[in-house]
């Protein structure tokens, strides 16, 4: 549904909860020289102002004119080339038919492509923020300034999470640098105006609003993005989104292909605090909790007899983690974190890889309708770790269940002694369970929050509970935990 639009080669990207990204970059082979789209019927600006000349004829001037004029000479043209293997070649002229005759070798080969991207200069030195997925991967980077002049550029650090990267170049002068502004500030209805490359047709301006804040696209754990309609194409992905101060609020990053007038970008205040990490390390330090979560629903806030739908669900609790130290269950809402609070499931990631490695950091949870505070001592992210990630967890409208016991082989697979959890060995299409998306091979570990041990002991817990009620499963299986709300 999605895809971004800085991947000058149009890279397809791996979402959880929608069925495709689309990258806003522009993509060449070494013969194909450029790629246009017309694109009609401009909406005339509201904000522009009349004024009558002496020959009586209108003259429009619109405040993004001076706006274009201040902000065009800090944007960049992002230019890569990139060497890909395009497989085994083939014999060709008058010894193709021999070549299975002789069992002759086939060689792979190497393919020289093109893109195309945006990005902004953020320093006078030469530094320029852009997308990662507009730069990796290169070979080389070469930077086109406003000013016409094209000027070798070096990867200074990229981190794929977020999808941001530096580059840097040295001009030999200071350059005109960006303000950077504050992207929380910004409102919906609020005008923007974005600059970049689209289709390789650089320095162009298109202006809008901004539609919504805080979308999940499924493009990664840290999705929160700015979406606009201001016209953005392949091409654009890096550059850079301004409010009307001219001070870069977004960096443009993906576009919906099958529809018109929706652009995402990265909240600036997300760049802000990676970019001296990414200019000193090349890399992102991240903060780790340890915990799986999911989002408060509807259906499992009066589970969980919960004033509210807000806050991230804890699903699991990796033992050993901050978490786990810190006392917080599985079960646990956690409400706020860091004095600050969490509003939803995909606030709370973000806010943890931001916490200081070593810090401790005050974290709120509701607990059987009672809220408690504890500390949780945070620690570094690595790469192979367990992320804290968004877990889903649908929920519809009497059992459907075929239970099994837990086999020693799939306890050790998920971690479990072999008498916590009760195996899911199928599920009745169309019954509560299969519409709450339990799968045969799951685990089922809580019911109503109290743990199971046998096949016995579920359909007990289950046989006290209340037929108007629903039950409140924990379930597990290889991808993690998560609750669910099973409705009779």
């Amino acid at each position: 549904m999605f895809a971004r639009i800085g991947n000058s080669f149009n890279k397809r990207i791996g979402m959880k909860t929608i069925v495709g990204v689309v990258a806003a970059s522009f993509l060449a082979g070494i013969s194909v020289s450029g790629i246009f789209d017309r694109h009609a019927g401009a909406t005339p600006d509201p904000a522009a102002t009349y004024s009558q000349s002496d020959s009586d004829q209108h003259v429009i001037t619109s405040p993004f004119t001076a706006l274009a004029e201040k902000c065009t000479p800090s944007v960049v043209n992002v230019k890569i080339t990139k060497v890909e293997k395009t497989g085994f070649g083939q014999m060709q002229g008058q010894m193709a038919p021999f070549r299975d005759f002789f069992n002759l070798p086939q060689f792979p080969q190497d393919r020289t492509v093109q893109g195309a991207g945006s990005g902004v200069i953020i320093s006078s030195d030469g530094y320029i923020l852009t997308n990662n997925h507009v730069v990796e991967g290169a070979k080389e980077v070469s930077v086109t300034l406003a000013d016409k002049r094209e000027l070798k550029a070096q990867i200074v650090g990229r981190d794929p999470k977020t999808d941001i990267a530096i580059v840097k170049i040295e001009a030999g002068e200071n350059l005109p640098a960006a303000t950077i502004g504050d992207s929380d500030k910004i409102k919906v209805g609020d005008w923007v105006l974005a600059i970049g490359n689209p289709f390789g047709l650089g320095n162009t301006v298109t202006s809008g609003i901004v539609s919504a804040k805080g979308r999940v696209i499924g493009a990664g754990p840290y999705d929160d993005f700015i979406q606009t309609d201001a016209s953005i194409n392949p091409g654009n992905s890096g550059g850079p989104l301004l409010n009307m101060n001219g001070h870069v609020v977004g960096i443009n990053t993906a576009i919906n292909p099958n529809g018109q007038g929706i652009g995402f970008a990265i909240p600036v205040n997300m760049a802000k605090p990676l970019i001296p990490q990414l200019e000193a390390n090349g890399q992102v330090t991240r903060g780790y909790l340890g915990v799986n979560i999911q989002s408060v629903t509807p259906e499992l806030s009066s589970a969980l007899k919960l004033a509210k739908n807000n806050g991230a669900l804890v699903a699991e609790v990796i033992p050993g983690g901050p978490a786990d130290k810190a006392a917080i269950k599985a079960g646990d809402v956690i409400v706020s974190f860091d004095g600050k609070p969490v509003h939803d499931s995909h606030d709370l990631p973000s806010m943890v890889a931001a916490a200081a490695i070593g810090g401790e950091v005050p974290v709120v949870v509701i607990r059987n309708g009672k809220e408690i505070k504890t500390t949780a001592v945070i620690a570094k992210l690595d790469s192979d770790a367990t992320m804290l990630g968004d877990s889903k967890a649908p929920a519809r409208g009497k059992w459907g269940l075929q239970l099994g016991e837990l086999s020693p082989e799939t306890a050790r697979q998920l971690g479990l002694k072999d008498d916590h959890g009760v195996m899911v060995a199928g599920v009745q299409p169309g019954s509560p369970a299969y519409h709450a998306s339990i799968q045969p091979g799951d685990v089922i570990m809580e019911v109503n929050r109290q743990a199971v041990k046998s096949v016995d002991d579920l359909k007990e817990k289950i046989a006290r509970a209340k037929d108007s009620d629903p039950l409140l499963l924990l379930v597990k299986n290889v991808h993690g935990s998560r609750y669910v709300v099973l409705k009779g």
